[in-house]
């Protein structure tokens, strides 16, 4: 229940029994204990009895004494929409005026008294009915308005066009769904309203409306780059005919976005499935492919015969990237650190990318400071690179321009790569969204994943990418930390345990050539035969191994540190708790990978 101040004021009720919610008994039985009914022997049995009364209202008007003497009316009316209006009203001085009139009864005549009662009588019940249709007018008042706040807060549109395609109700939030709209459109044609594309889209759903026909219509709208649903609700009168049509709108490029993300997952699912076994056994042709190309690298041959050795080795890098992208089908991407000089990183990106750079598009890079080594995941830093570079070629355009990309220190923390261009910079909206996943602002040409490709790999690598405008184009500015290249440290006595001959030979290369001295084994049990030898400063051992003892069994078994390389996808459990060197790796990435694991095993 609820009551207005006077109602509070006349009973002397506090805040909590006049507020929306109060409860009717508690407010009978207050009234109960302040003495408002005399006295009463069982309250309880007294509340309940009005409880019981108020659930069968019944219309009614009674006048009564209060405890301090007052008189009062009551008159109760029942609502339509269900409970009742009861007024109070305090007739104190009218019944004075009545007892007066009585007391002069002898000089008036029977008859005037008897009129003079009815009439008091009824304007008293006028009053309180005018109180009711007061009250009642006040509760629809509130109702309607709080209907209109209701439908002006909902994030969508709702509207009505009449016959003429005008609109007749509005509930001013079309601007949330196509921005440049303007905020009070009743009364507007629905194409002046909603601009051409849009009423292009939705005039043969609002025929059919109009025809009697309701309907649900999803579309792109290429002008504000999002994605529509609209429900088209004919409003016919009670002949049956169609005087109007109710449209709500709604954005649902985000549903849009996430149902796209998940048939994209369900894909990811179905390749990594058809694909990790075929990965496993290419990643180890890799791996072999990769340690003969760094012998053949070693050995004095011609120029020629070395630029076929680099180009090799490169196409080999490349395939293992592939695979590290086909493991992250099914996973997160495994960030792998290597060895590299940045200015020899951006010389290869500038060749990659300038044969795809149309006439009068230049490309420059340049290096500030970073004179040593630092450690990088190279194929993916160049992934990004290369993609900031074809977006910004997209955003030029068929003109000419310029496109630089600068890799510097800062602050001897981070590692920093902006690539700049003179094209005609981020959007407003692209600025807040562009590193979402799906977001494009090329149509249907764009797969909305390019920079959320960088932003992943930044993050991956503990950094982040920042995205503004310049006075003369766009600016993107990807930081990683630095980690400068460490030494491969003194020389160690390593026992590489490997089933597979070729790969096992081309390890041994590898660990050979960064100073390394090796013991080979062939299988786990033997690994565990020869771990007793004097001097093993540290196990390398494949996790996939012929007979019982895989590498994974080795750890905690053998006295050295036990490192662990495999070409398992990165969720498989095998992998779990340990730090893994995924195959294939150059002789780098295993460097690093050692300098890395030894430094942790120090630490701990």
């Amino acid at each position: 229940m609820v009551g207005n101040r006077t109602f509070q004021t006349m009973f002397g009720l506090p805040d909590s029994l006049v507020t929306r919610g109060a409860r009717f008994d508690d407010t009978i039985r207050f009234l109960v204990e302040r003495g408002e009914y005399g006295e009463v022997d069982d309250h309880e049995a007294f509340v309940q009895d009005k409880v019981d009364q108020a659930l069968a209202f019944e219309p009614h008007y009674v006048e009564r004494q209060r405890a301090d003497g007052r008189m009062i009316s009551v008159e109760g009316s029942p609502l339509a929409q269900g409970g009742w209006v009861t007024v109070y009203t305090d007739i104190t001085a009218i019944k004075r005026q009545e007892t007066l009139l009585r007391s002069r009864s002898e000089e008036l005549s029977d008859q005037l008294l008897e009129h003079a009662e009815e009439l008091s009588h009824t304007n008293r019940a006028l009053a309180a009915t005018n109180a009711a249709l007061e009250e009642t007018k006040r509760q629809l008042t509130e109702m309607e308005s709080r209907a209109r706040v209701t439908a002006e807060m909902m994030p969508a549109h709702i509207a009505r066009l009449d016959r003429d395609w005008r609109y007749s109700y509005s509930n001013r939030q079309l601007a949330t769904i196509l921005p440049f709209t303007p905020r009070n459109i009743v009364g507007l044609h629905a194409r002046d309203a909603l601009g051409d594309e849009a009423f292009e889209k939705i005039t043969p759903s609002l025929e059919r409306a109009f025809a009697g026909d309701a309907s649900v219509l999803e579309f792109a709208h290429e002008g504000v780059a999002r994605r529509i649903r609209v429900a088209f609700t004919p409003d016919a009168d009670e002949n049956g005919e169609v005087t109007g049509v109710y449209i709500l709108s709604m954005d649902v490029t985000e549903e849009a976005q996430a149902r796209a993300a998940l048939t994209q997952t369900r894909k990811r699912e179905l390749a990594a499935q058809l694909t990790s076994g075929m990965a496993h056994d290419f990643s180890n042709l890799l791996t072999i492919i990769l340690g003969l190309q760094a012998r053949l690298g070693s050995m004095p041959l011609g120029e020629d015969a070395q630029a076929l050795v680099q180009a090799t080795t490169g196409a080999a890098r490349r395939g293992g990237a592939l695979l590290d992208r086909i493991s992250s089908l099914s996973g997160a991407r495994e960030v792998r650190p290597e060895p590299v000089e940045a200015a020899r990183l951006l010389a290869e990106i500038e060749t990659l990318a300038k044969p795809t750079l149309p006439d009068g598009l230049s490309l420059t890079t340049e290096v500030e400071g970073l004179a040593h080594p630092v450690l990088l995941d190279v194929g993916a830093t160049q992934d990004a690179l290369l993609n900031l570079v074809l977006n910004a070629k997209d955003a030029i355009g068929a003109g000419s321009g310029r496109i630089a990309i600068v890799a510097r220190e800062v602050a001897g923390t981070w590692i920093e790569f902006e690539v700049t261009d003179t094209g005609p910079g981020f959007s407003p909206d692209a600025l807040d969204h562009a590193l979402d996943a799906f977001f494009t602002t090329k149509g249907g040409e764009g797969s909305g994943l390019g920079l959320a490709m960088v932003y992943d790999h930044a993050k991956m690598s503990g950094g982040h990418v920042r995205l503004a405008n310049t006075d003369r184009g766009a600016r993107v500015t990807i930081r990683v930390p630095l980690k400068p290249a460490v030494a491969t440290g003194a020389p160690q006595l390593v026992l590489l345990v490997e089933d597979q001959d070729n790969i096992r030979a081309d390890v041994r290369e590898m660990l050979i050539s960064l100073g390394h001295q090796v013991i080979e084994a062939a299988s786990g049990e033997e690994a565990l035969d020869l771990a007793g030898i004097e001097g093993i400063d540290l196990v390398l051992s494949d996790i996939m191994l012929g007979g019982t003892v895989t590498g994974d069994r080795l750890v905690g078994r053998i006295e050295a540190p036990v490192m662990l390389m495999s070409s398992l996808p990165q969720g498989d459990a095998r992998r779990a708790g340990h730090a893994v060197l995924t195959k294939p790796f150059t002789r780098g990435q295993l460097a690093a990978f050692l300098a890395d694991a030894l430094a942790r095993e120090a630490a701990e």
